[in-house]
This record gives C-alpha cells, sequence and structure tokens, in this order.
C-alpha cells in the first residue's frame, strides 16, 4: 500500500510522518534545534532526513514497514538534551539522527547508549562526544573537530601566512575545541597567537574584545563556534576599523549571518564539507531534495540524509530492528551514502571524512579556496 504523509511545519517540535492508518511502522526520531537561535542547522537536517524518509516509504519502506518519523526540540541546549533523550526512549524509538549541536548531542549520548539507542548525528563535530567513552550505539556522519580545526590551521600557515593571529571562541565545547585545534595548529607553524580568548554567546556588543584586538595589531581572526556571534563580531569589527581578515568552522555556514554582518561578510572564509551536492553521482537525490523545495548543498542536508540511509541500510541488511544488531552491522561495514563509502572505528567516528575551505560574499555565494 502507497505511504500517505504530510509533513508539519518545520516550527512544531513533534510530528510524525506516517503510513496509511493503523499500519504498523518503523519509529525513528531526528532530534536538534526546533526552537532557539540555530534553529537553521535544525532545518538543514531534518531537510535531509525527511527526503531519505521520503525515499525509502516511496519505494516500500524499510524492512518491509513504513516509517514513522518524529522530530524533537533540544532547541540546541546542553540541559536540554537528556529531556529530548529521555523523550525519545519514553516513545520507545530505537533509532535517532542527531542531535545537531555538540552539547547537547554530548549530554543526550550517555542515555542513548545506556538504553541501547543507535543514534547518528550527522553535524555534532566535538571529539569530547565520543573519546573516551566505549560507545557502542554511537555514530556520526562528519568530522571531528581535531579533523577540521587542524585543516583550517593549516591553510592559515600554509596559504594566508598572517603575522599577528587571535582566536577566539563561544566557550561551548564545540566553539572551544575547534579553536584550541586551530590555535595549536598555528602556533606549531610558527605563527604569532597573540590573542586566546572566550566570549559570551548571546551577546550583542563585543567591542571590548575587538578594542583588545586592535591594539594587539592582529591581521587574522579565527571565531570558534556559531554564525550569530561571527556575524557581530565581522560588523562591529568593520564598524571599529579593525583590518583583519576571519574565518570560522562549519557551524558558521549559514546564510542568515549576511544579514547579521551586512557588507563585512565579504571575504570570510569557512571550513565545510565537501559539496557532494555538486558529485553528478548524486543527481538523483539532488533531484529529490529540489522537488521539495529544499536545499542539498548546505553544511549538513546530505550528511543528515547518510545517516539516515546507513541505519535504514543496516535494517533491511540485518533483517532487525534491534538496535544492537543494526549497531554491530554499522561498526562492522561500510555504507555507500551520497557523502561517500563510509565506515567507522570502534568509538563510532568516520574513519575518513573531508574539510574544505570556502570563501563566502556578500551576494550569498560560496567559492572553493582550497
Amino acid at each position: 500500500m502507497k505511504a500517505v504523509f504530510k509533513l508539519a511545519p518545520i516550527a512544531f517540535s513533534l510530528f510524525a510522518l506516517t503510513a496509511a492508518a493503523n499500519a504498523e511502522t518503523l519509529k525513528i526520531a531526528v532530534v536538534g534545534p526546533v526552537t532557539g537561535s540555530v534553529t537553521q542547522y535544525g532545518d538543514m537536517v531534518r531537510e535531509g532526513v525527511f527526503t531519505a524518509v521520503e525515499q525509502y516509504n516511496a519505494k516500500g519502506g524499510v524492512n518491509g514497514k513504513q516509517v514513522e518519523l518524529q522530530v524533537i526540540d533540544d532547541a540546541c541546549e546542553p540541559k536540554q538534551g537528556p529531556v529530548a533523550a529521555n523523550n525519545v526512549v519514553n516513545a520507545g524509538i530505537g533509532f535517532v539522527v542527531g542531535h545537531v549541536c555538540s552539547g547537547a548531542t554530548i549530554a543526550a549520548a550517555d542515555i542513548y547508549d545506556s538504553e541501547g539507542v543507535v543514534m547518528i548525528s550527522p553535524s555534532a563535530t566535538a571529539p569530547a562526544l565520543t573519546d573516551g567513552k566505549d560507545y557502542e550505539f554511537i555514530f556520526r556522519t562528519i568530522g571531528r573537530d581535531d579533523q577540521q580545526g587542524p585543516a583550517a590551521g593549516k591553510f592559515i600557515v600554509e596559504t594566508l601566512k598572517p603575522a599577528k593571529v587571535a582566536v577566539l571562541h563561544d566557550k561551548q565545547s564545540y566553539g572551544q575545541g575547534i579553536a584550541t585545534a586551530v590555535r595549536d595548529t598555528v602556533k606549531a607553524g610558527g605563527i604569532d597567537v597573540a590573542v586566546f580568548e572566550g566570549i559570551n554567546a548571546g551577546d550583542t556588543d563585543y567591542s571590548a574584545v575587538i578594542t583588545k584586538l586592535k591594539s594587539a595589531g592582529v591581521d587574522f581572526v579565527y571565531f570558534g563556534g556559531y554564525h550569530p556571534e561571527l556575524g557581530l563580531l565581522l560588523r562591529q569589527a568593520a564598524e571599529q576599523g579593525l583590518k583583519a581578515r576571519f574565518m570560522g568552522p562549519e557551524g558558521a555556514g549559514n546564510p542568515d549571518i549576511n544579514a547579521i554582518a551586512g557588507p563585512a561578510v565579504e571575504g570570510m572564509l569557512l571550513t565545510l564539507p565537501a559539496d557532494f551536492s555538486s558529485d553528478p553521482a548524486n543527481a538523483e537525490v539532488v533531484r529529490l531534495f529540489k522537488e521539495k523545495g529544499r536545499n542539498a548543498s548546505g553544511a549538513f542536508q546530505l550528511q543528515a540524509y547518510a545517516a539516515t540511509q546507513a541505519l535504514f541500510d543496516a535494517i533491511n541488511a540485518t533483517k532487525s530492528e534491534d538496535p544492537e544488531v543494526v549497531a554491530k552491522y554499522l561498526h562492522a561495514n561500510s555504507v555507500k551514502t551520497p557523502i561517500g563509502e563510509i565506515s567507522w572505528n570502534k568509538q563510532g567516528d568516520l574513519n575518513d571524512f573531508k574539510f574544505s575551505v570556502y570563501s563566502w560574499h556578500a551576494d550569498g555565494s560560496q567559492k572553493l579556496v582550497q
């Protein structure tokens, strides 16, 4: 029987993508920010999950069942991570795509692993998610900060060669972790890191830290964190006459940064996952995104699609909906996805992932630099 479903508005914190009434379904959850300052990243992940669920349901479902999808909000807040995880567990759901932000993901992971729920994050990059945890059920389909940070640092040292660098972060797991990796790589490359400092996420006035950067004579600034803060730093630096180029991680790669920073965003550098949407092999998947008015070329859409596909392919391959069986399959096998043929090491990290450097422009476009 053909699936009948309707996508609820993205602002709702919980909805279901279901087959016809009374049909047995396979339940999965997608968890991330539906509310809060970085809902756009949740939107990116949900677009990837929705597209994969729609495709599999249209082809007969997974393990002979239509997929029922629940969206759960964690607002990208670490304190909400366990709340969302417990909602998943209490709903009897064994499979999760998410969480989105590293802090919330780290806070939720212990619950999933102890309760036997397979979680695949398409966007949480903090090494602390998996390091030393000996998790069985936790995976990700994106690289780690200690891969992304050194990639950015190497580009700064070998290509940009600034005289004096400032490295800022938002004092959170994700931002501080990647900023530390950049700082260490830059220092190892012989470049002076004149300032390494945290700012408060959510503040609206960063003039004091910008004054400090001017006094230190920095000509390059790296910021570890998300787009709202980097956008303000860019705009206020331009207003105060700080002549320095800025760079950030994939968490700042949001079109909304243009509205915040204005013309000052021109030439900002970002490390982002490779644009898998430009691969001709992914033309059909990209078409499915476009049919629904979605963008496959964002920072997390295809990683989210790949996470969902990995779950579904593992369930189909094992003919089992037991999370323990699925987790063992993922640890032992590779999965061919739009982001490549992926496989995981013992702690659930990808064996290989590439970050590229892009230049961001005031017209909203971005260009591959390296």
